[in-house]
């Protein structure tokens, strides 16, 4: 998921957005209020997790304004007034959900997730990068005019590759989302796979699409740009 954290505390928002980076997610960061409504505008997310008490602009008053322009997504309010009173104020001004401090991480996490559910968010069936074309309810792989036969966790791998393109895909996620693991394994087995799609997808062609950035992970993302 595409995440914005409107958080005015550094260290707080240092620490939950390279946790929901470890995670897999892409997060944003907005450092005030009006920083977090101009971006909240300018680009879409799936969550927006906003803290109440921020400068230049508090946290309820960049929800509502984002409601009165008829954005609808999630937000998800953190906040240090854990009240009855304080929670009841933030889901009327048009929070969806409302965590207390201290949180505990997974638990966001978890709210974060119902949120992006709820919200209806259509996952694509298709991708594209560059001449490269993946569909997901066929199953089928093009690149240009030629298809390519992929096994099942080859296909696996590409799909949260170009779910992902132009973004560094770490071992940790593709351990994770393609092949299940909540632990590292210590064998090569990725290194094998992309190397097995790579020359599948990459071989006889003249812009590379999967790239190794060296020490972080992989990458894919049309060459020509």
């Amino acid at each position: 998921m595409r995440l914005l954290v409107i958080e005015d505390d550094r260290d707080a928002a240092d620490y939950l957005v390279k946790a929901l980076r470890e995670v897999g997610h892409v997060a944003d960061h907005a450092a005030d209020g009006e920083e977090g409504l101009g971006l909240a505008l300018a680009e879409s997310y799936d969550v927006l997790i906003v803290d109440r008490m921020l400068p230049k602009r508090d946290g309820l008053s960049v929800i509502g304004a984002l409601r009165a322009k008829g954005i609808t997504v999630p937000a998800l309010i953190l906040s240090a007034l854990g009240a009855v009173d304080d929670r009841v104020k933030g889901l009327r001004a048009g929070g969806d959900d409302y965590l207390a401090k201290p949180y505990s991480f997974a638990e966001l996490l978890a709210r974060i997730e119902v949120l992006a559910r709820r919200h209806g968010g259509r996952e694509e069936t298709a991708y594209r990068v560059g001449d490269l074309e993946l569909d997901r309810l066929s199953h089928r792989v093009v690149r240009g005019k030629e298809e390519i036969v992929l096994q099942p966790r080859e296909f696996r791998l590409l799909e949260y590759l170009m779910k992902h393109a132009g973004q560094v895909v770490t071992r940790t996620m593709l351990l994770e989302n393609v092949w299940d693991y909540h632990f590292d394994p210590q064998t090569n087995v990725i290194d094998v796979h992309v190397s097995r799609l790579r020359s599948k997808i990459d071989k006889g062609f003249a812009q590379p699409l999967l790239h190794t950035v060296r020490g972080a992970g992989y990458m894919i993302r049309d060459g020509a740009r």
